[in-house]
């Protein structure tokens, strides 16, 4: 909060005061404002009602505009569509509340690469155009050439010309204005200078400010502008040139930025004959709709996207793809509780009106981790390119956002088992992610997503000594074992099996001379001196359960191979841990930080030696494999975790048997350091790498050789997929935050888990972004190993379990527990939310967001700041559905899906009213008419329209879509 606050007091809030009193000077000055979250704290914390009735009149006339209006320039390498959307959703709901107004444009200049979900994901909230800058620096260059840097991008191969968007690649001079100028040594176009930290100066003399504009350097600043107005406008196929005026903290002191600028624009019209160029104001939309009207036909890209990004040869933006691990999956595990939360809380309005938990206290608690999820998606945050300080304020409010919603979500299971209906009083929640439950406690568990889930849940126990009871008094099967982390605890597996969007209530309770719980046994081997020859006789040590043998190899305690046991195929399959050194100084090269990559050499191998222990268990076994940089070291530097789970027959455990879970313990490491696992495997696969974009659909990422920084310029962002495969088999790995991933080889796959790095670059010394993190980092990456047609339905669902593990409660009971409460038939409690294998509930949520369905309505009736008074809407529910599947991928997952909406969700209550939406919420989807761009392919086309609903609440999903709607119950 204090950084945030801090940037409001430097900068921020006279951006805001300033432009806006200097708007209403002159009717041809406009500006153009991007991330909400700055605005909103402009807004309710500094603006005067003066101000604010000037934001509105100034957006009527078109004066400023709000492009993307998200809460934030989301970062587009590692964030999660999920994310990307909620960041949107709560810009767009604060602004179409409060001014009736819908963003049309995008104005993504600063994330570093593209990727292709993102014209998708504006095209489906309704925007007309999208602009990006941050591409390769070769590849800019190259489209720069030949006039390419506009076109009409099909982001989705499923949904092709239906959700296309015109798209505009800033040319070489990307988004700012010229700092440099031929007759001055100050900052170029920036009258006003650059901001200072912390405090504005007193006298209003900011450094560097820029030469007035006077009669003896006008003409002067007027050659120089046109100059390198035409020289840019010979890289657009129209005379219309973007110019943009501004860049990073600027228009702070917006006076004498719109003084000078209203002389040199005067200037140049008055001079257009002898210049050959005339100027004015303009807002992106304005530039975008004299585009439109010149109605020239535009050449379609594909799915391709704009990642990796290098800015020179030396300068691969790979690095922040791994950059501050801690923080990125944080904002992974805030995302999903959050999802969960939503879910609970809307189900809980539904089937209980008339409950205990306060709406509004309720709604301000989601809210809080709404606004913290949706601002750490900046792209200098969840990337991992702020200093500790803001990195610090982002976890600060994650944090806090993660307690309140753990606090709902008990606060509503006490008000759902109170003595009344149960005749069980929960005395205490626990709201710890990882509570040690003494006896005769309550484990909750919560299913966020809407299909059955089979699945372990893990808590620490004091003794071995175990029984799990669930809600009928049934024993469960569960294991216990020595814990891998904590010596003098115990790790307690409870198998649980939910049905979709409900809970149930496990009671453990420790034994008198009495155990059900199987008991893990562990076997230590001693260590191993890997620098040693290997010894000829390979003994082979066998892990096997229903889907899997792994064989481990007893002379080095690697992995050795997999073999799937469906297809009776084996796959050679070993393991390692390298380090990529980096150079620290300036002086000597290259250098890596928060943003680039920039490795010396091949990464160098790190073990001398390995220990090994195998917990074998008839639920679970574990593999712990610990590495030593010296064979007589005392602390080991990396730590594998391998689980592999055996289901009890009556249960459905596909999807647990068909993975192999891999825990990762690294750090902290040395300085100058890159921390990789490095997979090798007989596939023979041509270096060819498959990765996610931001978990929505995969990239093709063959290995391409560069003159220069090969091994960096070949690194791709994991979000939460990535595969390499030959003919018949493919390994699948999936992460539970983002990593960078390469394959450097034949048949490899390495991920970077970690860095710490330090350099004396001076830039990066001022913002403190050497990115010396000393932390020790747990990733954890599932395995899938099998055929394509077998792992492409396996991933798909396998991926967001692992995204939306469930949510465990704790709770202790007063009194003796009675276990025989009332239950539904079927295994849970509340009624459950199931959707067909191929879609997904992406979103069920209350927003609170109060303006109209009738955008007409909304606009004569726009909401005017009334302070902090609750007034929100309960009775409009979110819903978004998702299509997990690409057109042709599988012979039935992949075709079309009909739901009917009222019979889904009637666990919830009964469907009156049912409207599409588009993405954000703020267009009903039947008058959304976004532009429609001519192509070769497509000279007069229509935009696909959706089926719709039907009469009786059925919609039907085609490949890719994500459809958005409000739901009405009844009663509500």
């Amino acid at each position: 909060i204090f950084v945030l606050q801090e940037s409001m007091h430097a900068y921020a809030a006279n951006v805001y005061s300033s432009v806006v009193e200097e708007l209403t000077k002159g009717k041809q000055r406009k500006f153009i404002a991007v991330e909400q979250e700055f605005f909103r704290l402009w807004w309710e914390a500094v603006a005067t009602d003066k101000h604010k009735q000037e934001v509105h009149q100034l957006l009527q006339e078109g004066q400023l505009e709000f492009v993307i209006g998200g809460q934030v320039m989301h970062d587009e390498a590692v964030t999660l569509i999920d994310d990307q959307i909620l960041q949107l959703t709560e810009g767009h709901g604060f602004l179409s509340e409060t001014f009736g107004i819908r963003p049309e444009f995008s104005w993504h200049v600063d994330p570093f690469g593209a990727s292709a979900t993102t014209p998708t994901l504006f095209a489906l909230a309704g925007f007309n155009a999208h602009l990006i800058s941050r591409i390769d620096y070769d590849l800019k260059a190259d489209m720069q050439k030949n006039k390419k840097l506009q076109f009409v991008w099909q982001g989705s191969p499923s949904l092709s010309e239906r959700q296309e968007i015109f798209t505009h690649v800033m040319d070489q001079y990307s988004y700012c204005t010229p700092s440099q100028i031929p007759f001055s040594n100050r900052s170029g176009f920036y009258w006003n200078g650059y901001a200072t930290f912390p405090d504005p100066p007193k006298d209003g003399v900011y450094p560097n400010m820029s030469l007035p504009v006077t009669e003896a350097n006008i003409h002067l600043y007027a050659q120089t502008m046109v100059a390198n107005i035409k020289e840019r406008a010979a890289w657009f196929r129209t005379s219309d040139v973007l110019w943009p005026w501004g860049c990073d903290k600027q228009f702070f002191n917006a006076s004498v930025q719109f003084s000078n600028m209203d002389l040199l624009l005067d200037y140049i019209n008055k001079h257009s004959d002898e210049l050959g160029v005339t100027a004015q104001y303009a807002t992106l939309g304005d530039y975008f709709q004299a585009i439109y009207n010149r109605n020239l036909t535009w050449e379609i890209r594909d799915s391709q996207d704009f990642l990796p990004y290098s800015t020179e040869p030396f300068q691969a933006w790979t690095g922040f793809y791994t950059s501050r691990s801690t923080l990125k999956v944080i904002s992974r595990r805030a995302s999903s509780l959050l999802y969960a939360g939503e879910s609970f809380f809307t189900q809980y309005i539904q089937k209980h009106p008339g409950g205990s938990v306060c709406k509004c206290e309720a709604l301000r608690q989601l809210q809080s981790l709404r606004w913290a999820v949706s601002e750490v998606q900046h792209h200098d945050g969840v990337t991992g390119t702020e200093s500790p300080k803001v990195k610090d304020m982002y976890m600060k409010n994650l944090m806090y956002g993660m307690l309140n919603v753990k606090k709902l979500m008990a606060s509503i299971i006490l008000d759902l088992n109170n003595a009344k209906k149960n005749r069980e009083v929960y005395s205490s929640i626990s709201i710890n992610d990882s509570g040690t439950p003494d006896v005769d406690q309550h484990v909750v568990v919560y299913n966020p997503l809407a299909w059955n889930i089979t699945t372990f849940v893990v808590v620490s126990v004091s003794h071995v000594e175990m029984s799990v009871y669930d809600e009928l008094g049934h024993s469960v099967p569960v294991q216990v074992q020595s814990s891998s982390e904590f010596k003098s605890t115990y790790d307690l597996y409870i198998l649980v099996e939910i049905s979709g969007l409900s809970y149930r209530k496990y009671t453990v309770r420790s034994l008198d001379g009495k155990q059900s719980a199987f008991i893990g046994r562990s076997v230590k081997y001693r260590r191993k001196d890997l620098t040693q020859p290997e010894e000829q006789n390979h003994q082979l040590l066998p892990v096997v359960n229903d889907c899997y043998q792994v064989l481990f190899d007893q002379n080095t305690y690697l992995m050795h191979s997999i073999t799937d046991r469906e297809t009776n195929q084996t796959v050679q399959l070993t393991q390692e841990f390298l380090e990529y050194h980096v150079n620290g100084d300036v002086m000597k090269g290259p250098i890596s930080d928060n943003y680039l990559f920039a490795p010396n050499a091949s990464a160098v191998p790190v073990a001398k030696a390995v220990e090994l222990e195998v917990v074998f268990g008839t639920l679970v076994t574990e593999i712990r494999q610990y590495f030593y940089s010296d064979v007589t070291s005392q602390d080991y530097i990396y730590a594998v975790y391998t689980r592999m789970y055996t289901v009890p027959r009556g249960y459905n455990g596909e999807l647990l048997c068909h993975r192999i879970e891999q825990e990762y313990s690294v750090g902290p490491l040395e300085l100058n350091r890159e921390a990789i696992l490095r997979t090798s495997t007989n596939l023979s696969t041509g270096q060819l790498l498959y990765t996610d974009n931001n978990g929505y659909q995969m990239q093709k990422r063959p290995f391409k050789a560069y003159v220069n920084n090969t091994v960096a310029r070949n690194y791709y962002p994991m979000v939460q997929a990535a595969y390499i495969e030959d003919d018949a088999m493919r390994l699948t790995l999936l992460a539970e935050r983002a990593h960078g991933v390469s394959s450097q080889g034949n048949g490899q796959v390495e991920v970077m888990l970690h860095r710490r790095l330090w350099n004396n670059l001076q830039w990066d010394l001022n913002y403190n972004l050497t990115l010396n993190d000393s932390s020790v980092v747990h990733p954890v990456i599932w395995l899938i190993l099998g055929s394509k047609a077998v792992t492409d339905v396996l991933y798909r669902k396998s991926s967001l379990e692992l995204e939306h593990r469930p949510v465990v409660i704790f709770g202790a009971l007063s009194g003796k527990p009675k276990l025989q409460g009332q239950l539904h038939p079927h295994p849970g409690c509340g009624s459950p939310v199931t959707v067909p294998p191929n879609l997904h509930l992406q979103t069920l949520s209350i927003p609170g967001w109060r303006y109209s369905s009738k955008h007409t309505k909304q606009v004569h009736s726009k909401h005017v700041d009334k302070g902090k008074e609750c007034n929100a809407d309960f009775s409009r529910v979110l819903l978004r559905i998702r299509h997990l599947y690409e057109v042709g991928e599988h012979p039935l997952l992949s075709l079309p899906v009909t739901v009917n909406l009222q019979d889904m969700l009637k666990g919830l209550g009964s469907v009156v009213s049912v409207e599409e939406r588009s993405l954000t919420g703020t267009w009903d989807i039947n008058t959304l008419k976004r532009w429609k761009w001519k192509t070769a392919e497509y000279p007069s086309k229509r935009f696909f329209s959706s089926t719709g609903i039907s009469e009786n609440y059925t919609v039907t999903v085609h490949p890719k879509e994500i459809r958005t709607f409000f739901v009405y119950f009844q009663g509500q």
